[in-house]
């Protein structure tokens, strides 16, 4: 695919985005720039001489003025987060980094399409949109996009079904507010309420669906998993290729993704996760689905802590 990709940020998940755009032919050029030179350097010779056996592609280090011509743009840069720490904690030192990032990259790559990865990924996707004026349809947050990975699977894992015939979404905050609509999650297209009583058998080791159970399996997965290895890569690295393989077709394509909300159920002026249409422009529309009252009032609260966040942050 002839497409030119840049990555901010060489760290694990940069790097880990890097390695899965070159395996998936997905884009002709990948840009690595990090603050550390070496560490991008070393991660783009690597990756690269990996191509002959992935998809032919330029894998190279380079600076913001490299970065010119660029289709996407991906943000990874952000101080990591630690064991006990929150999303949230990240908040003031990361703001600070993508204020440093946003004029240089805005400016050698003003037409390109720009995903946000680094957490606290709502706060600094809306941050980065203020920062440089882009149009807001050229900004996406990756937002719940792995949130919504990891409760298809564990879902999946419920039923014993293929993974890809669970159609469920995680909407709101990448953190803590998160919540689930579970009025519009199906099963292979049956509302999942209805589907064990759908079976005429229930198969061995299916046992009864536990909502909380798996919204809890959905939080906690991504404290679980640095606890035990330090950090998040492949989950993250294949969602955020997911996007940049349809921000590269004329194919429209359905995310929950982080969005600036303009009036979307009664709420403005921040990001958060909920459907969009994706394309080769960027968001198309963003899409307000059917969810009852309940659940709305879930995604109000999600956006108000954010808010609340964004005005302590800023001041």
């Amino acid at each position: 695919m002839k497409n030119k990709v840049t990555i901010i940020g060489a760290g694990t998940v940069g790097a880990s985005i890097a390695y899965t755009l070159a395996a998936r032919d997905l884009a002709s050029d990948i840009l690595l720039i990090d603050i550390n030179e070496a560490k991008a350097k070393g991660e783009a010779m690597d990756i690269f001489q990996a191509t002959p056996y992935l998809s032919p592609a330029v894998v190279r280090a380079g600076s913001y003025e490299d970065a010119e011509g660029s289709d996407i743009v991906i943000i990874t840069s952000g101080m990591p987060r630690k064991p006990g720490m929150t999303r949230i904690d990240l908040v003031q030192a990361n703001v600070k980094i993508i204020k440093s990032i946003a004029p240089q990259i805005a400016k050698h790559a003003p037409d390109a399409k720009y995903i946000l990865v680094a957490n606290p990924v709502d706060i600094l996707t809306y941050v980065f949109i203020k920062e440089t004026g882009l149009p807001a349809e050229r900004v996406i947050g990756s937002g719940t996009l792995l949130d919504t990975a990891r409760l298809r699977t564990r879902i999946a894992e419920f039923f014993k079904v293929n993974q890809n015939q669970v159609d469920a979404n995680v909407f709101g905050e990448h953190g803590d507010t998160s919540f689930v609509p579970w009025s519009m999650a199906t099963v292979a297209g049956i509302p999942l309420e209805q589907y064990t009583k759908s079976l005429k058998e229930i198969p061995e080791g299916v046992k009864e669906f536990n909502e909380d159970e798996v919204v809890e399996y959905v939080r906690k997965s991504g404290g679980q998993i640095i606890a035990n290895k330090g950090v998040t890569n492949y989950g993250i690295a294949a969602s955020v290729c997911q996007l940049v393989k349809c921000l590269s077709s004329d194919i429209d394509s359905i995310f929950t993704v982080s969005v600036l909300m303009q009036g979307e159920y009664g709420i403005e002026d921040v990001c958060v996760s909920i459907m969009a249409i994706v394309n080769c422009n960027g968001i198309k529309t963003t899409i307000e689905a059917p969810i009852t009252e309940e659940e709305r009032l879930k995604l109000v609260a999600s956006a108000d802590a954010l808010k609340k966040v964004i005005a302590e942050a800023l001041n």
